[in-house]
């Protein structure tokens, strides 16, 4: 049975407090998160200072200020990730952060063995060859991509040492409309790329998520909160840690679910197949040396006698004995 590597996005719904963002690592692990993920950054080297926030943000937000000044309030220090890094340690889940510059790749290299690519990062080239370099494997998300910009990235990224890539399928909108999730592209991009693929989710709910792994995720991305009615631009978006918990616990009873696709009687119905199956019965009181007809037969439950398959190997015998009306037929 494959196991979904299963990511809790924490991202900035720590609002720039780091004793926030352990009480997210806390939630994480216990709704059974394989990865808490959060996301490093310097704002001066992100964002100039003329960008403007995205819609969702100024929704979510209720106010329209510049992006450097809205990642100003949510960044957490260096210092405060390696804090991060070394709870997880303690509390027995993997940290991950996905850097947004070059100095935070810099920085983060010595913090975890995987690096997870950003969707607005997948056209920047210096960043993906400045990833590509430290050879570790990398998960990449394709939102707002065409497939000819994927593969233009994986092939930067393999030119330059990157030899284990995974992708997830993505949209790049918060929420994601159920009619823009497009499950099935990941099917397009594993027949395509041929890569382990998963899905990046920004639906409400947790009906999407499970649904990919279902159809072969074998990663899942999703973010969450403590609360969603905390400030800032992600939360609106993010399961809280009950709703985490319910994902998780679903996954988990998919992957078992799924099998192995071979068809089989199992342990636990073998039981049922004498109750709900049939076998050839006396449909009226017969006679010793009566012919079996289709005037003198039946099929009736229980399927411990001659199974019903064998019935024109039945008909035209010879009785061999009284049989009473509904009793098993003998030969």
């Amino acid at each position: 049975m494959n196991k979904t590597l299963i990511i809790a996005e924490a991202g900035v719904n720590h609002n720039g407090d780091i004793n926030i963002a352990k009480r997210l690592v806390d939630e994480a692990k216990k709704a059974g998160a394989d990865i808490v993920k959060f996301q490093t950054f310097v704002p001066e080297l992100l964002s100039s200072k003329k960008t403007k926030m995205a819609n969702y943000q100024k929704k979510n937000l209720g106010e329209e200020d510049s992006q450097l000044n809205m990642l100003r309030k949510l960044a957490l220090s260096f210092d405060s990730f390696v804090e991060l890094s070394d709870y997880c340690k303690k509390i027995g889940i993997k940290f991950l952060s996905t850097p947004f510059d070059l100095q935070s790749i810099s920085f983060l290299d010595n913090l975890q063995d995987i690096w997870k690519i950003p969707s607005g990062e997948i056209t920047n080239y210096p960043y993906l060859v400045e990833i590509a370099k430290t050879n570790k494997p990398v998960i990449l998300s394709t939102g707002m991509c065409s497939m000819e910009e994927i593969e233009e990235s994986l092939n930067v990224l393999r030119d330059h040492g990157s030899e284990k890539i995974s992708i997830l399928h993505c949209n790049t909108q918060y929420p994601t409309p159920y009619c823009d999730v497009n499950l099935k592209a990941m099917n397009t991009l594993m027949d395509k790329f041929g890569v382990k693929v998963g899905y990046s989710d920004h639906t409400l709910g947790i009906e999407v998520p499970i649904a990919a792994v279902a159809l072969g995720a074998e990663i899942i991305e999703k973010h969450f909160t403590l609360d969603r009615s905390m400030d800032g631009p992600d939360h609106k978006a993010s399961l809280e840690p009950k709703e985490l918990a319910d994902m998780v616990r679903a996954i988990r009873n998919i992957e078992k679910a799924l099998g192995d696709g071979e068809k089989r009687v199992t342990e636990s119905e073998r039981a049922n197949l004498s109750v709900a199956r049939k076998s050839i019965v006396a449909k009226i009181d017969i006679k010793k040396g009566e012919i079996f007809s289709d005037h003198n037969l039946t099929t009736k439950r229980p399927g411990t006698g001659i199974s019903p398959m064998k019935w024109n190997s039945v008909i035209g015998t010879v009785a061999i004995r009284d049989f009473q009306k509904d009793e098993l037929i003998e030969l």
